[in-house]
This record gives structure tokens, C-alpha cells and sequence, in this order.
């Protein structure tokens, strides 16, 4: 995976996932690859995955992201999606695409607040 279309920065014990444009299904699994490696590496208990620039999730770009949640999840952290368009939003329901189980939250700054109360942290600002 191209280093720069997901770069992934970490903020205290929160990894940051910026999708910079459409990732090939190959993208999207390398993400995955990636983003588990480094919340054993950096032992992160938040992760956030920023979908904002995208304006189609397919059904594997859905279930890629589901199971990131998932596998991040089972080894302790957890994943919060931002940035989902409205017209993506609308296009996943009408096409039964879920992400059943996974927090999101408007933006950058939403999903920080909500990892903030799921996981009882007081971040510096």
C-alpha cells in the first residue's frame, strides 16, 4: 500500500487513519495489515479511521473497515469511523451496506471526543 494514501499517525495512544482518496481493494487491505500491526506495535487503545475525502464505500471497502474494527477490537482497542458523507451515508443504507457494531461520529474531532468517553480518557489540549 502507498504509504500516502492512508497515512497513519498516532496521537497519544489514538492512531490516526486519513484516507487521502479512493483506496483499490489492495489499499484497503494493506490498511488493515497496517493499522493492526501498529496498535500491537504502539499499543494503541483508540483507533480512528477518516473516511471524509471518499464519496463511495463499497460492499469490500465496508466490510474491510468492519473487520478492522473487529481485529482491533480482539486485541484492544477500539475504532471509531469518521467523516462519512451524507451521499455515502444514503447510498449504504439504500444498499444494505452496515457497519453494524462500529462507533462513528461526524469528524476528526467527534471521534476523538467519543474515544475520549469510551475509553475514560482526559487529553491535553
Amino acid at each position: 500500500m502507498s504509504q500516502n494514501r492512508a497515512p497513519i499517525l498516532k496521537l497519544g495512544s489514538t492512531l490516526i487513519a486519513s484516507v487521502q482518496e479512493a483506496l483499490m481493494d489492495a489499499d484497503l487491505l494493506g490498511l488493515r495489515d497496517e493499522l493492526v500491526a501498529d496498535v500491537k506495535r504502539y499499543r494503541a487503545t483508540g483507533v480512528i479511521i477518516d473516511v471524509t475525502v471518499l464519496d463511495v464505500l463499497d460492499s469490500f471497502a465496508a466490510r474491510t473497515i468492519r473487520n478492522i474494527a473487529q481485529m482491533t477490537r480482539l486485541i484492544g482497542a477500539r475504532t471509531v469511523i469518521v467523516g462519512i458523507q451524507p451521499d455515502v451515508a444514503f447510498s449504504m443504507v439504500q444498499l444494505g451496506l452496515t457497519l453494524e457494531g462500529i462507533d462513528t461520529a461526524l469528524d476528526l474531532e467527534d471521534g476523538l471526543a467519543l474515544l475520549d468517553v469510551e475509553l475514560g480518557c482526559v487529553r491535553r489540549d
